[in-house]
């Protein structure tokens, strides 16, 4: 190359700077944007990949899914079933007499039913039947009533109970200055499903 004249020099330089650029350029527009395809590619591979592991998991536990709604299902239809229905007057009676068999707690007054709207969510699917009670009982037998009451059945709610002392009550008055008088008010779901 020491040999070569000054233009041809120039001219092998210029032919190499050319070849330099040619494959440069080539490299950034055909195989850059390649690889950025590729890139994208994989990238949509991966979130494709992700769907489908998710979509194979909500298989996996449809059936679990199913199962536990059946269940469910069939638990509010037995409590359903045991709900008031016809006479509410007699059902509440005989439900709470029935109940109270185990409990030294005396209730001789119940007062018909009072039927309105639930009012806890809207359109909720149960009307309720409202009953006014009265009774007395020594504090701790009411008690252990009253908890195991509202825990046995999840349908009745015990709402605005008033405690007296027996002996001042006109209604339930007794002899024995331990005994207690209450009121209270029962509200029970009315089942929507028997009319």
């Amino acid at each position: 190359m020491k040999n070569l004249p000054k233009e041809k020099k120039e001219r092998i330089a210029l032919i190499a700077i050319g070849t330099i650029v040619v494959i440069v350029g080539t490299w950034y527009g055909m195989i850059g944007a390649q690889e950025r395809k590729l890139e994208e590619t994989r990238k949509n591979v991966k979130e494709q990949q992700t769907r489908v592991d998710n979509g194979n998991r909500l298989i996996a536990i449809t059936a679990d899914v199913e199962r536990r709604v059946g269940a469910s299902g069939k638990k509010l239809e037995d409590i359903e079933a045991d709900m008031a229905t016809g006479d509410m007057y007699s059902w509440i009676i005989l439900k709470v007499n029935k109940f109270k068999a185990g409990y030294k707690v005396e209730i001789p007054q119940f007062s018909r039913e009072i039927t309105g709207e639930v009012g806890v969510l809207p359109k909720f699917p149960y009307k309720a039947a409202t009953f006014n009670v009265r009774g007395t009982a020594y504090f701790h037998d009411f008690g252990r009533f009253l908890a195991d009451f509202e825990n046995t059945f999840p349908y009745l709610r015990v709402q605005n109970l008033e405690l007296d002392p027996a002996s001042s009550s006109s209604a339930t008055s007794t002899d024995d200055p331990e005994k207690i008088a209450f009121r209270l008010e029962i509200v029970a779901l009315i089942n929507p499903n028997t009319r």
